[in-house]
């Protein structure tokens, strides 16, 4: 798409007819129209106010920075400044710079100076059904916010320190990270599912000397001792460090003794409990300037070690907020649960920043979705009433396999709105979820996005005439001025495909790679001068809808022809039988590449050569001949991380290497949530 009038022209014609070729559409329910009330009256206002954040983003900015946040100082020269042409000298994004404001005294200080203190902040939902289920106020958020901050700059955290957060999903995660804003320093989330070593990676790249944790965390029926896993990253960071200790070790008491006995090292770790209670309970806020880095999140790339993004205070969470407020039709009162861990950064923008700076009560679920069974998630729903549920795809898949049994039981009348996160969402997955999860009442509001991104970037506005399609990402939120480039980077009208780039900075765009800043260049700006690469495929419909087709090197190319995976995969699912899929490419002599793919079947469903030539036609007729897989190998389930995400480097070695890869060729597997799968997999091999 190559302006802005043919772009906004596109979506708005996009809303009338639908092509052939282009999917089905389904009109947001009315059922959720007369359900609640609506910022935006129908889609034309969306695309009114879309066009206005492109013509006049300085203006539009400026306005929802105004309503949003609460600004100790404005800044008084230009709203934002860019230059993403790497020919042109250093790649920047600048917004609001000179404004002085705090993400903390935004998320939680100001709601209770005006009257809201006793407002449920978060419902506390833990692993096991009989815990002890918390509900934390804002002004309980704040009391405990201010003493830690209080504690951590008494143990020498200063402006700009960086703190590495390592907890499970409970509200001492979102209290920490608070902490640190209000204070100046940078929090430093590392997923509890990390191992030692990644963890110790994480540390010394940011030269983190304090480190919160806590004794250990139920998973399920399994214990993850994180205090333990917190000790030997520090003996790590002390041998490969020349030296670097961390000073302090601040640990939060959720399992106790008798479930998790740990060691505390004399005058580095200290019980949570016991800092918070001799901390002073006053401490005043540190008044930031809007560039200065709220935090840094590491994110894997396809070669070398994580990378830091670093996000700073304003722009990120001016973005959070307002991609909370419109994307989900969020309003006073609502119930708001998203699924995510705040190790990551949906966890950031939507469990702790969107929702407190929006004055939300939300859900944060410490425990595993389909633990005891695959109905916990709808229990929660129905127990707090909630209004906006926000999972991945990959957890919806696995409803769906355990069988509609398990939603049809829970009542879901409270749910209004759907939303999806983390990977392209297949249409038979995306359909369930309409239609089964949602009764066919709630709009689903699938999001694409990335941790570079801060927030949404491509979603269906949930509004008055929009057409929804299964498995679109559909259409650009404010301000975000998506293109199609073809190889030689030139920009694509639609219908088209190839990939994904962003012409214009956002507000919620990282600012860098910590200590790196060459890397984030070379990364997301060397490709395309000019534009912001996202490293993700996509095609634009003829009715000017986005369909994400999978990261760019996860397109297959086969005898010529590029190959999205998760165009295949898509495919693959859509037979009844068939519960998840994944697919690689694999060397071929005379193609160059093959397709490999993976198959999960669904409960009660048995491999067969039978049924492996009807997964192969599935493919032929839905996509192309050119699409066939040369390999379907049965798959008892997919190496994936405790967050889902399905780990494709190892299913790209095994596809290559077979029963002789090497565990040297197959990395770390110690993030895998169940790495035994890995051995399965191995095993079955050419069967």
């Amino acid at each position: 798409m190559s302006s802005t009038e043919d772009m906004i022209s596109a979506m708005h014609d996009g809303l009338a007819e639908v092509s052939k070729e282009a999917g089905t559409k389904i009109p947001v329910p009315e059922a959720y129209l007369k359900a609640t009330k609506h910022h935006l009256k129908d889609v034309q206002e969306y695309l009114d106010l879309y066009k206005k954040s492109l013509e006049s983003p300085d203006t539009f900015w400026t306005e929802m920075s105004k309503e949003m946040l609460s600004w100790h100082q404005l800044w008084t020269g230009k709203t934002f400044e860019h230059n993403f042409d790497v020919r042109k000298g250093k790649v920047y994004s600048e917004w609001f710079k000179g404004g002085k404001l705090n993400a903390c005294y935004n998320a939680l200080d100001r709601h209770v100076e005006n009257g809201h203190g006793s407002q449920i902040a978060f419902y506390c939902e833990g692993n096991d059904l009989s815990d002890d289920h918390r509900t934390v106020t804002y002004a309980e958020m704040l009391d405990q916010v201010k003493r830690l901050a209080s504690a951590l700059k008494k143990r020498g955290v200063r402006k700009g320190d960086v703190v590495a957060i390592y907890l499970p999903n409970i509200p001492e995660l979102p209290i920490s990270m608070l902490a640190c804003a209000r204070i100046g320093a940078i929090h430093n989330v590392v997923f509890g599912g990390f191992s030692a070593e990644a963890l110790a990676g994480r540390i010394l790249d940011a030269q983190c000397r304090v480190i919160i944790t806590c004794d250990g965390v139920m998973r399920g029926n399994k214990v993850i001792e994180l205090k333990a896993l917190a000790d030997a990253a520090e003996e790590l960071v002390y041998e490969r460090g020349d030296g670097h200790l961390v000073d302090r070790q601040i640990v939060f008491k959720r399992l106790g003794e008798d479930k998790c006995p740990v060691g505390m090292k004399p005058k580095r770790d200290e019980w949570w409990h016991e800092v918070l209670a001799r901390a002073d309970p006053e401490c005043p806020v540190e008044w930031m300037d809007a560039e200065d880095p709220l935090f840094v999140l590491y994110t894997s790339g396809s070669t070398g070690k994580p990378k830091g993004l670093v996000h700073t205070t304003a722009g990120y969470i001016l973005y959070a907020a307002v991609t909370h407020k419109y994307a989900f039709n969020y309003h006073e009162n609502d119930v708001f649960f998203c699924t995510a861990d705040c190790g990551w950064i949906t966890g950031h923008s939507y469990v702790v920043y969107g929702p407190l700076l929006n004055r939300a009560t939300s859900v944060i679920f410490e425990g595993v979705p389909t633990y005891p069974d695959a109905s916990r998630l709808w229990q929660i729903c129905e127990k707090y009433k909630v209004n906006q549920m926000y999972t991945a795809p990959t957890l919806i898949r696995s409803l769906m396999r355990a069988g509609d049994k398990y939603v049809s039981k829970v009542p879901r009348d409270s749910l209004r709105v759907l939303g999806t996160v983390g990977e392209p969402i297949n249409p038979e997955a995306w359909n369930w979820f309409f239609n089964v999860g949602g009764d066919k009442r709630c709009p689903v509001v699938d999001t694409w996005w990335q941790t570079e991104t801060g927030g949404h970037m491509i979603i269906p506005p949930p509004v008055k005439d929009f057409q929804m399609k299964p498995g679109a990402a559909s259409f650009p939120f404010f301000g975000i001025e998506p293109v199609v480039l073809n190889e030689k980077g030139e920009e694509l009208s639609k219908p088209c495909e190839g990939f994904l780039c962003i012409k214009r900075s956002w507000p919620g765009i990282h600012r860098t790679v910590l200590n790196d800043h060459e890397r984030m260049e070379q990364v997301y700006f060397s490709t395309f001068k000019g534009y912001y690469m996202s490293g993700d495929g996509c095609r634009v419909d003829e009715d000017g809808y986005y369909w994400l087709t999978g990261r760019v090197d996860d397109v297959i190319n086969v005898s010529g022809h590029r190959i999205g995976t998760a165009e295949v995969e898509s495919s693959l699912v859509s037979h009844p039988y068939v519960a998840e899929a994944a697919v690689v490419p694999m060397p071929h002599d005379i193609k160059g590449q093959g397709i490999y793919a993976y198959v999960t079947l669904r409960d009660g469903f048995e491999p067969s050569e039978e049924l492996r030539k009807e997964l192969r036609q599935t493919v032929r007729v839905e996509i192309g001949a050119i699409a066939t897989p040369d390999v379907i190998h049965w798959a008892p389930a997919l190496p994936k991380t405790r967050s889902g995400k399905i780990m494709r480097r190892i299913l790209r070695k095994i596809a290559e290497k077979g029963t002789q890869v090497s565990s040297e060729e197959l990395g770390d597997i110690s993030t895998l949530a169940e790495p035994q799968v890995v051995a399965q997999l191995i095993e079955l091999y050419g069967k």
